[in-house]
């Protein structure tokens, strides 16, 4: 079979190997779809600290399940699944909590052991999620993004009379914008961006209002219409960010961090605690791929709007780079196998 390698930051590889088998409690997938996600470039550069080399990359990808390993039951063999990344110990203080996301021995398929940019990758059993005959092949990859969003807004929990702000308009600013609008029913969802095609994007996945930061700052566009939003994502993820939501926000506003930049933020604790602020971290997903799945089902997010290319995985290196590189004309990039 074919797989996407990174030997070592900055060298990819397509490599034949020998096709995989399952272990116990796993199932083998034959890949159809894969998402190309900003991990997966930064795997590629070498900027992501839990990556270990050489490394399978890949950590959004649906297929058949075409083999299962002893104790999984051979009726799996055949279904549509999508794959969810995280693998937990399910013993640990955050797996007890129903937080196997931050568990303490955590592992990414795709980032700590080997993903689905391949013709086949092993999962275990229950990572594999059946996908209904109403998401089709094409689409069915795009669970996994939108459970990042389903993670942040599950501690935001939003209300029809909030007044959202999104920094971002990338990938993952989309999908909060989708979930706030479409499952959450915010009545205003307002949206910042450097990068007016992007913005565009985020209008037609529902945002009710639009500010390009590039000239004017958020801080001075909100302040001439006296807004003061009651629920913050921040989907850009640079530090400078956090003191400024914190001043924009109301008081008893919620905060909602997505970032993993090493650089220090600075704030004070008299801004946050003056107006009792409350900030939420989200990392990945802990068990949301029922709930994705449901939503997109029911039509309550479109994940169609954030697809702009479809690439063969011969094309990853090409791939990566559009994805990386073209912000303007692209947005998710899905590889067929």
């Amino acid at each position: 079979m074919n797989s996407v390698v990174i030997q070592e930051p900055g060298k990819l590889v397509i490599e034949q190997r020998a096709l995989p088998v399952p272990a116990a409690g796993e199932v083998r997938v034959r890949v159809s779809y894969a998402g190309i996600c900003g991990s997966d470039v930064h795997i590629y550069h070498g900027h992501n600290p839990f990556a270990k080399y050489p490394r399978v990359i890949g950590h959004e990808f649906f297929g058949h399940i075409d083999s299962v390993g002893e104790g999984v039951e051979a009726s799996r063999i055949g279904e549509r699944v999508v794959i969810d990344p995280v693998v937990s110990c399910g013993h640990c203080y955050p797996c007890s909590i129903g937080r196997p996301n931050v568990c303490a021995e955590l592992q990414v398929i795709g980032v700590h052991r080997d993903g689905g940019f391949s013709d086949y990758a092993c999962a275990p059993a229950k990572n594999a999620y059946v996908v209904p005959a109403a998401i089709p092949d094409k689409l069915a990859s795009m669970v996994e993004p939108f459970t990042i969003a389903a993670n942040i807004t599950a501690f935001l929990k939003p209300t029809p009379q909030d007044t959202a702000l999104v920094y971002g308009a990338g990938p993952m600013g989309l999908t909060v914008i989708q979930v706030l609008k479409g499952v959450y029913g915010v009545k205003k969802v307002i949206v910042a961006d450097r990068i007016e095609e992007r913005l565009q994007m985020a209008q037609q996945s529902g945002a009710d209002w639009i500010i390009n930061n590039t000239e004017r700052s958020v801080t001075d566009v909100l302040a001439a219409e006296n807004v003061r939003p009651t629920l913050i994502v921040d989907a850009a993820c640079h530090p400078a960010i956090l003191q400024e939501a914190i001043l924009l926000a109301s008081p008893a506003a919620r905060i909602g961090m997505m970032g993993f930049s090493g650089e220090p933020s600075t704030f004070t604790q008299q801004s946050i605690t003056s107006k009792e602020i409350s900030l939420f971290s989200s990392r990945l997903n802990s068990h949301r791929f029922p709930q994705v799945i449901e939503w997109m089902e029911q039509g309550k997010i479109t994940p169609e709007k954030l697809v702009t290319h479809w690439m063969p995985a011969s094309d990853v290196e090409a791939a990566l780079t559009l994805f990386e590189k073209e912000q303007r004309a692209c947005c998710k990039v899905l590889l067929t196998f």
